[in-house]
């Protein structure tokens, strides 16, 4: 057995590289316990306050999000993680356990491989990622001598100032955005979506004005301390154009890659994307991002010379697109230019699968445009319903703010 140890006393990403594979550990924080296998990563943010909230391996947090993480544009997720911080006068993510009693929960993973549960004996909101195994985490949870009630204080301090950051005045606090609008020109795309004060200085700096979010999917890579239904009226407000994505199960064929994957029976797969297109939109709303809008599902590079692999994905895709305008939301779909955009030409005209209204092609060849020649012909998708990554993973800083992110280049509406 792994030897109890408080979260604070353990290094950024340690693990105990001689553990066995039922071997655990004890992590604490606010008197909130928890037993992971020792295998598991403990990030203290408290001690490490530019740490990215990561799910791209087992991993338990400890402390409030830092005001500007060093994430990595792109990257894997799926990873089972688990989320511990003090209730900071927050509103709890939607469908949050609360529990006045005690700290152990049952509770089910939702379509995005999420759970939450406010533990008010400690003090804390506690969230697991990834599916099952994280989830059945918070199943081991007790309270021990240290554990507090809230007393209204924040670890992280308040955060308003810092999600409006480049409004000024009121915005209406009842009013769904569409996204991504009408527009046509730079913007790029970061693992978790920068705080207001970045977000502003980016705007009178630079002539980036869309910004793609991750808001869901249980292949997500990084979690969303900033990203609420007010960030994004104030982004809106401010002049930005978001493009929502949601990053779900993967293509079948590159299971090694991918903790999560889509089934490669093509009738199942495409129930799946119905699935995830209704989670998609539950987000989406809950974002303030209302119907008209696209939502963009990401389906990374894999292998499409595997006939059954390519013909699960455009069933998923099409599931995904048929429940989206069931839901009075468009359809988008963002992949390599070679694989999943270079599928969807082909079969642009097919009766068997519907077609996005949005396309989002990785084509990192550094081209400001949206010509997709010879993978995408002229005629398809060319009334504003292009999205083009010319570049990928680097760091910019503009008014003195530094963030990892992709480049793009759109014209939408």
């Amino acid at each position: 057995m792994g030897a109890a140890a408080s979260a604070g006393a353990v290094p950024e990403g340690t693990a105990d590289g001689g553990a066995g594979p039922g071997d655990t550990r004890q992590v604490s924080h606010r008197g909130y316990d928890v037993t992971v296998p020792a295998s598991w990563r403990v990030v203290d943010l408290a001690e490490r306050p530019s740490a990215c909230i990561l799910f791209d391996t087992p991993t338990v947090y400890v402390g409030p999000a830092g005001s500007q993480q060093d994430c990595p544009a792109h990257a894997v997720g799926g990873a089972p993680s688990v989320w511990i911080r003090a209730l900071d006068g927050t509103e709890p993510p939607a469908g949050a356990r609360v529990l006045g009693k005690g700290a152990a929960a049952s509770v089910a993973p939702d379509e995005d491989g999420e759970s939450h549960v406010v533990v008010r004996g400690a003090g804390v909101l506690v969230s697991s990622f990834g599916g099952d195994k994280a989830a059945d985490v918070l199943e081991s949870a007790k309270l021990t001598a240290d554990a507090r009630p809230a007393d209204g204080r924040s670890e992280a301090g308040g955060t308003a100032a810092d999600t409006a950051g480049d409004t000024a005045g009121d915005v209406d606090a009842s009013a769904a955005v569409e996204a991504p609008g009408t527009f046509r020109g730079r913007g790029f795309d970061a693992c978790t979506a920068p705080g207001g004060k970045a977000m502003s200085a980016w705007r009178k700096t630079t002539n980036f004005r869309s910004v793609g979010i991750y808001i869901g999917g249980i292949s997500r890579a990084c979690a969303q301390p900033k990203l609420t239904a007010d960030w994004v009226r104030h982004r809106v407000a401010g002049g930005w154009h978001p493009l929502p994505i949601y990053v779900g199960p993967q293509a079948p064929c590159e299971a090694d890659r991918f903790a999560h994957t889509m089934s490669s029976d093509a009738s199942t797969a495409r129930g799946q994307g119905r699935r995830a297109a209704g989670a998609a939109v539950n987000k989406a709303k809950s974002l303030a991002i209302g119907p008209r809008s696209v939502l963009y599902y990401d389906i990374e590079g894999y292998n499409n010379d595997n006939s059954t692999c390519r013909r699960a994905v455009l069933s998923f895709l099409s599931g995904w697109t048929n429940q989206l305008h069931r839901a009075g939301y468009r359809s988008g779909v963002y992949s390599s230019i070679s694989s999943g955009i270079s599928d969807l030409s082909d079969t642009y005209r097919s009766d068997k699968f519907a077609r996005p209204n949005h396309i989002w092609a990785a084509w990192w060849n550094g081209e400001r445009n949206t010509a997709f020649r010879p993978y995408v012909p002229d005629g398809q998708w060319d009334n504003r319903q292009r999205v083009h990554q010319y570049r990928g993973g680097h760091s910019e800083t503009h008014g003195g703010h530094t963030i990892n992110i992709d480049s793009n280049y759109m014209s939408v509406h």
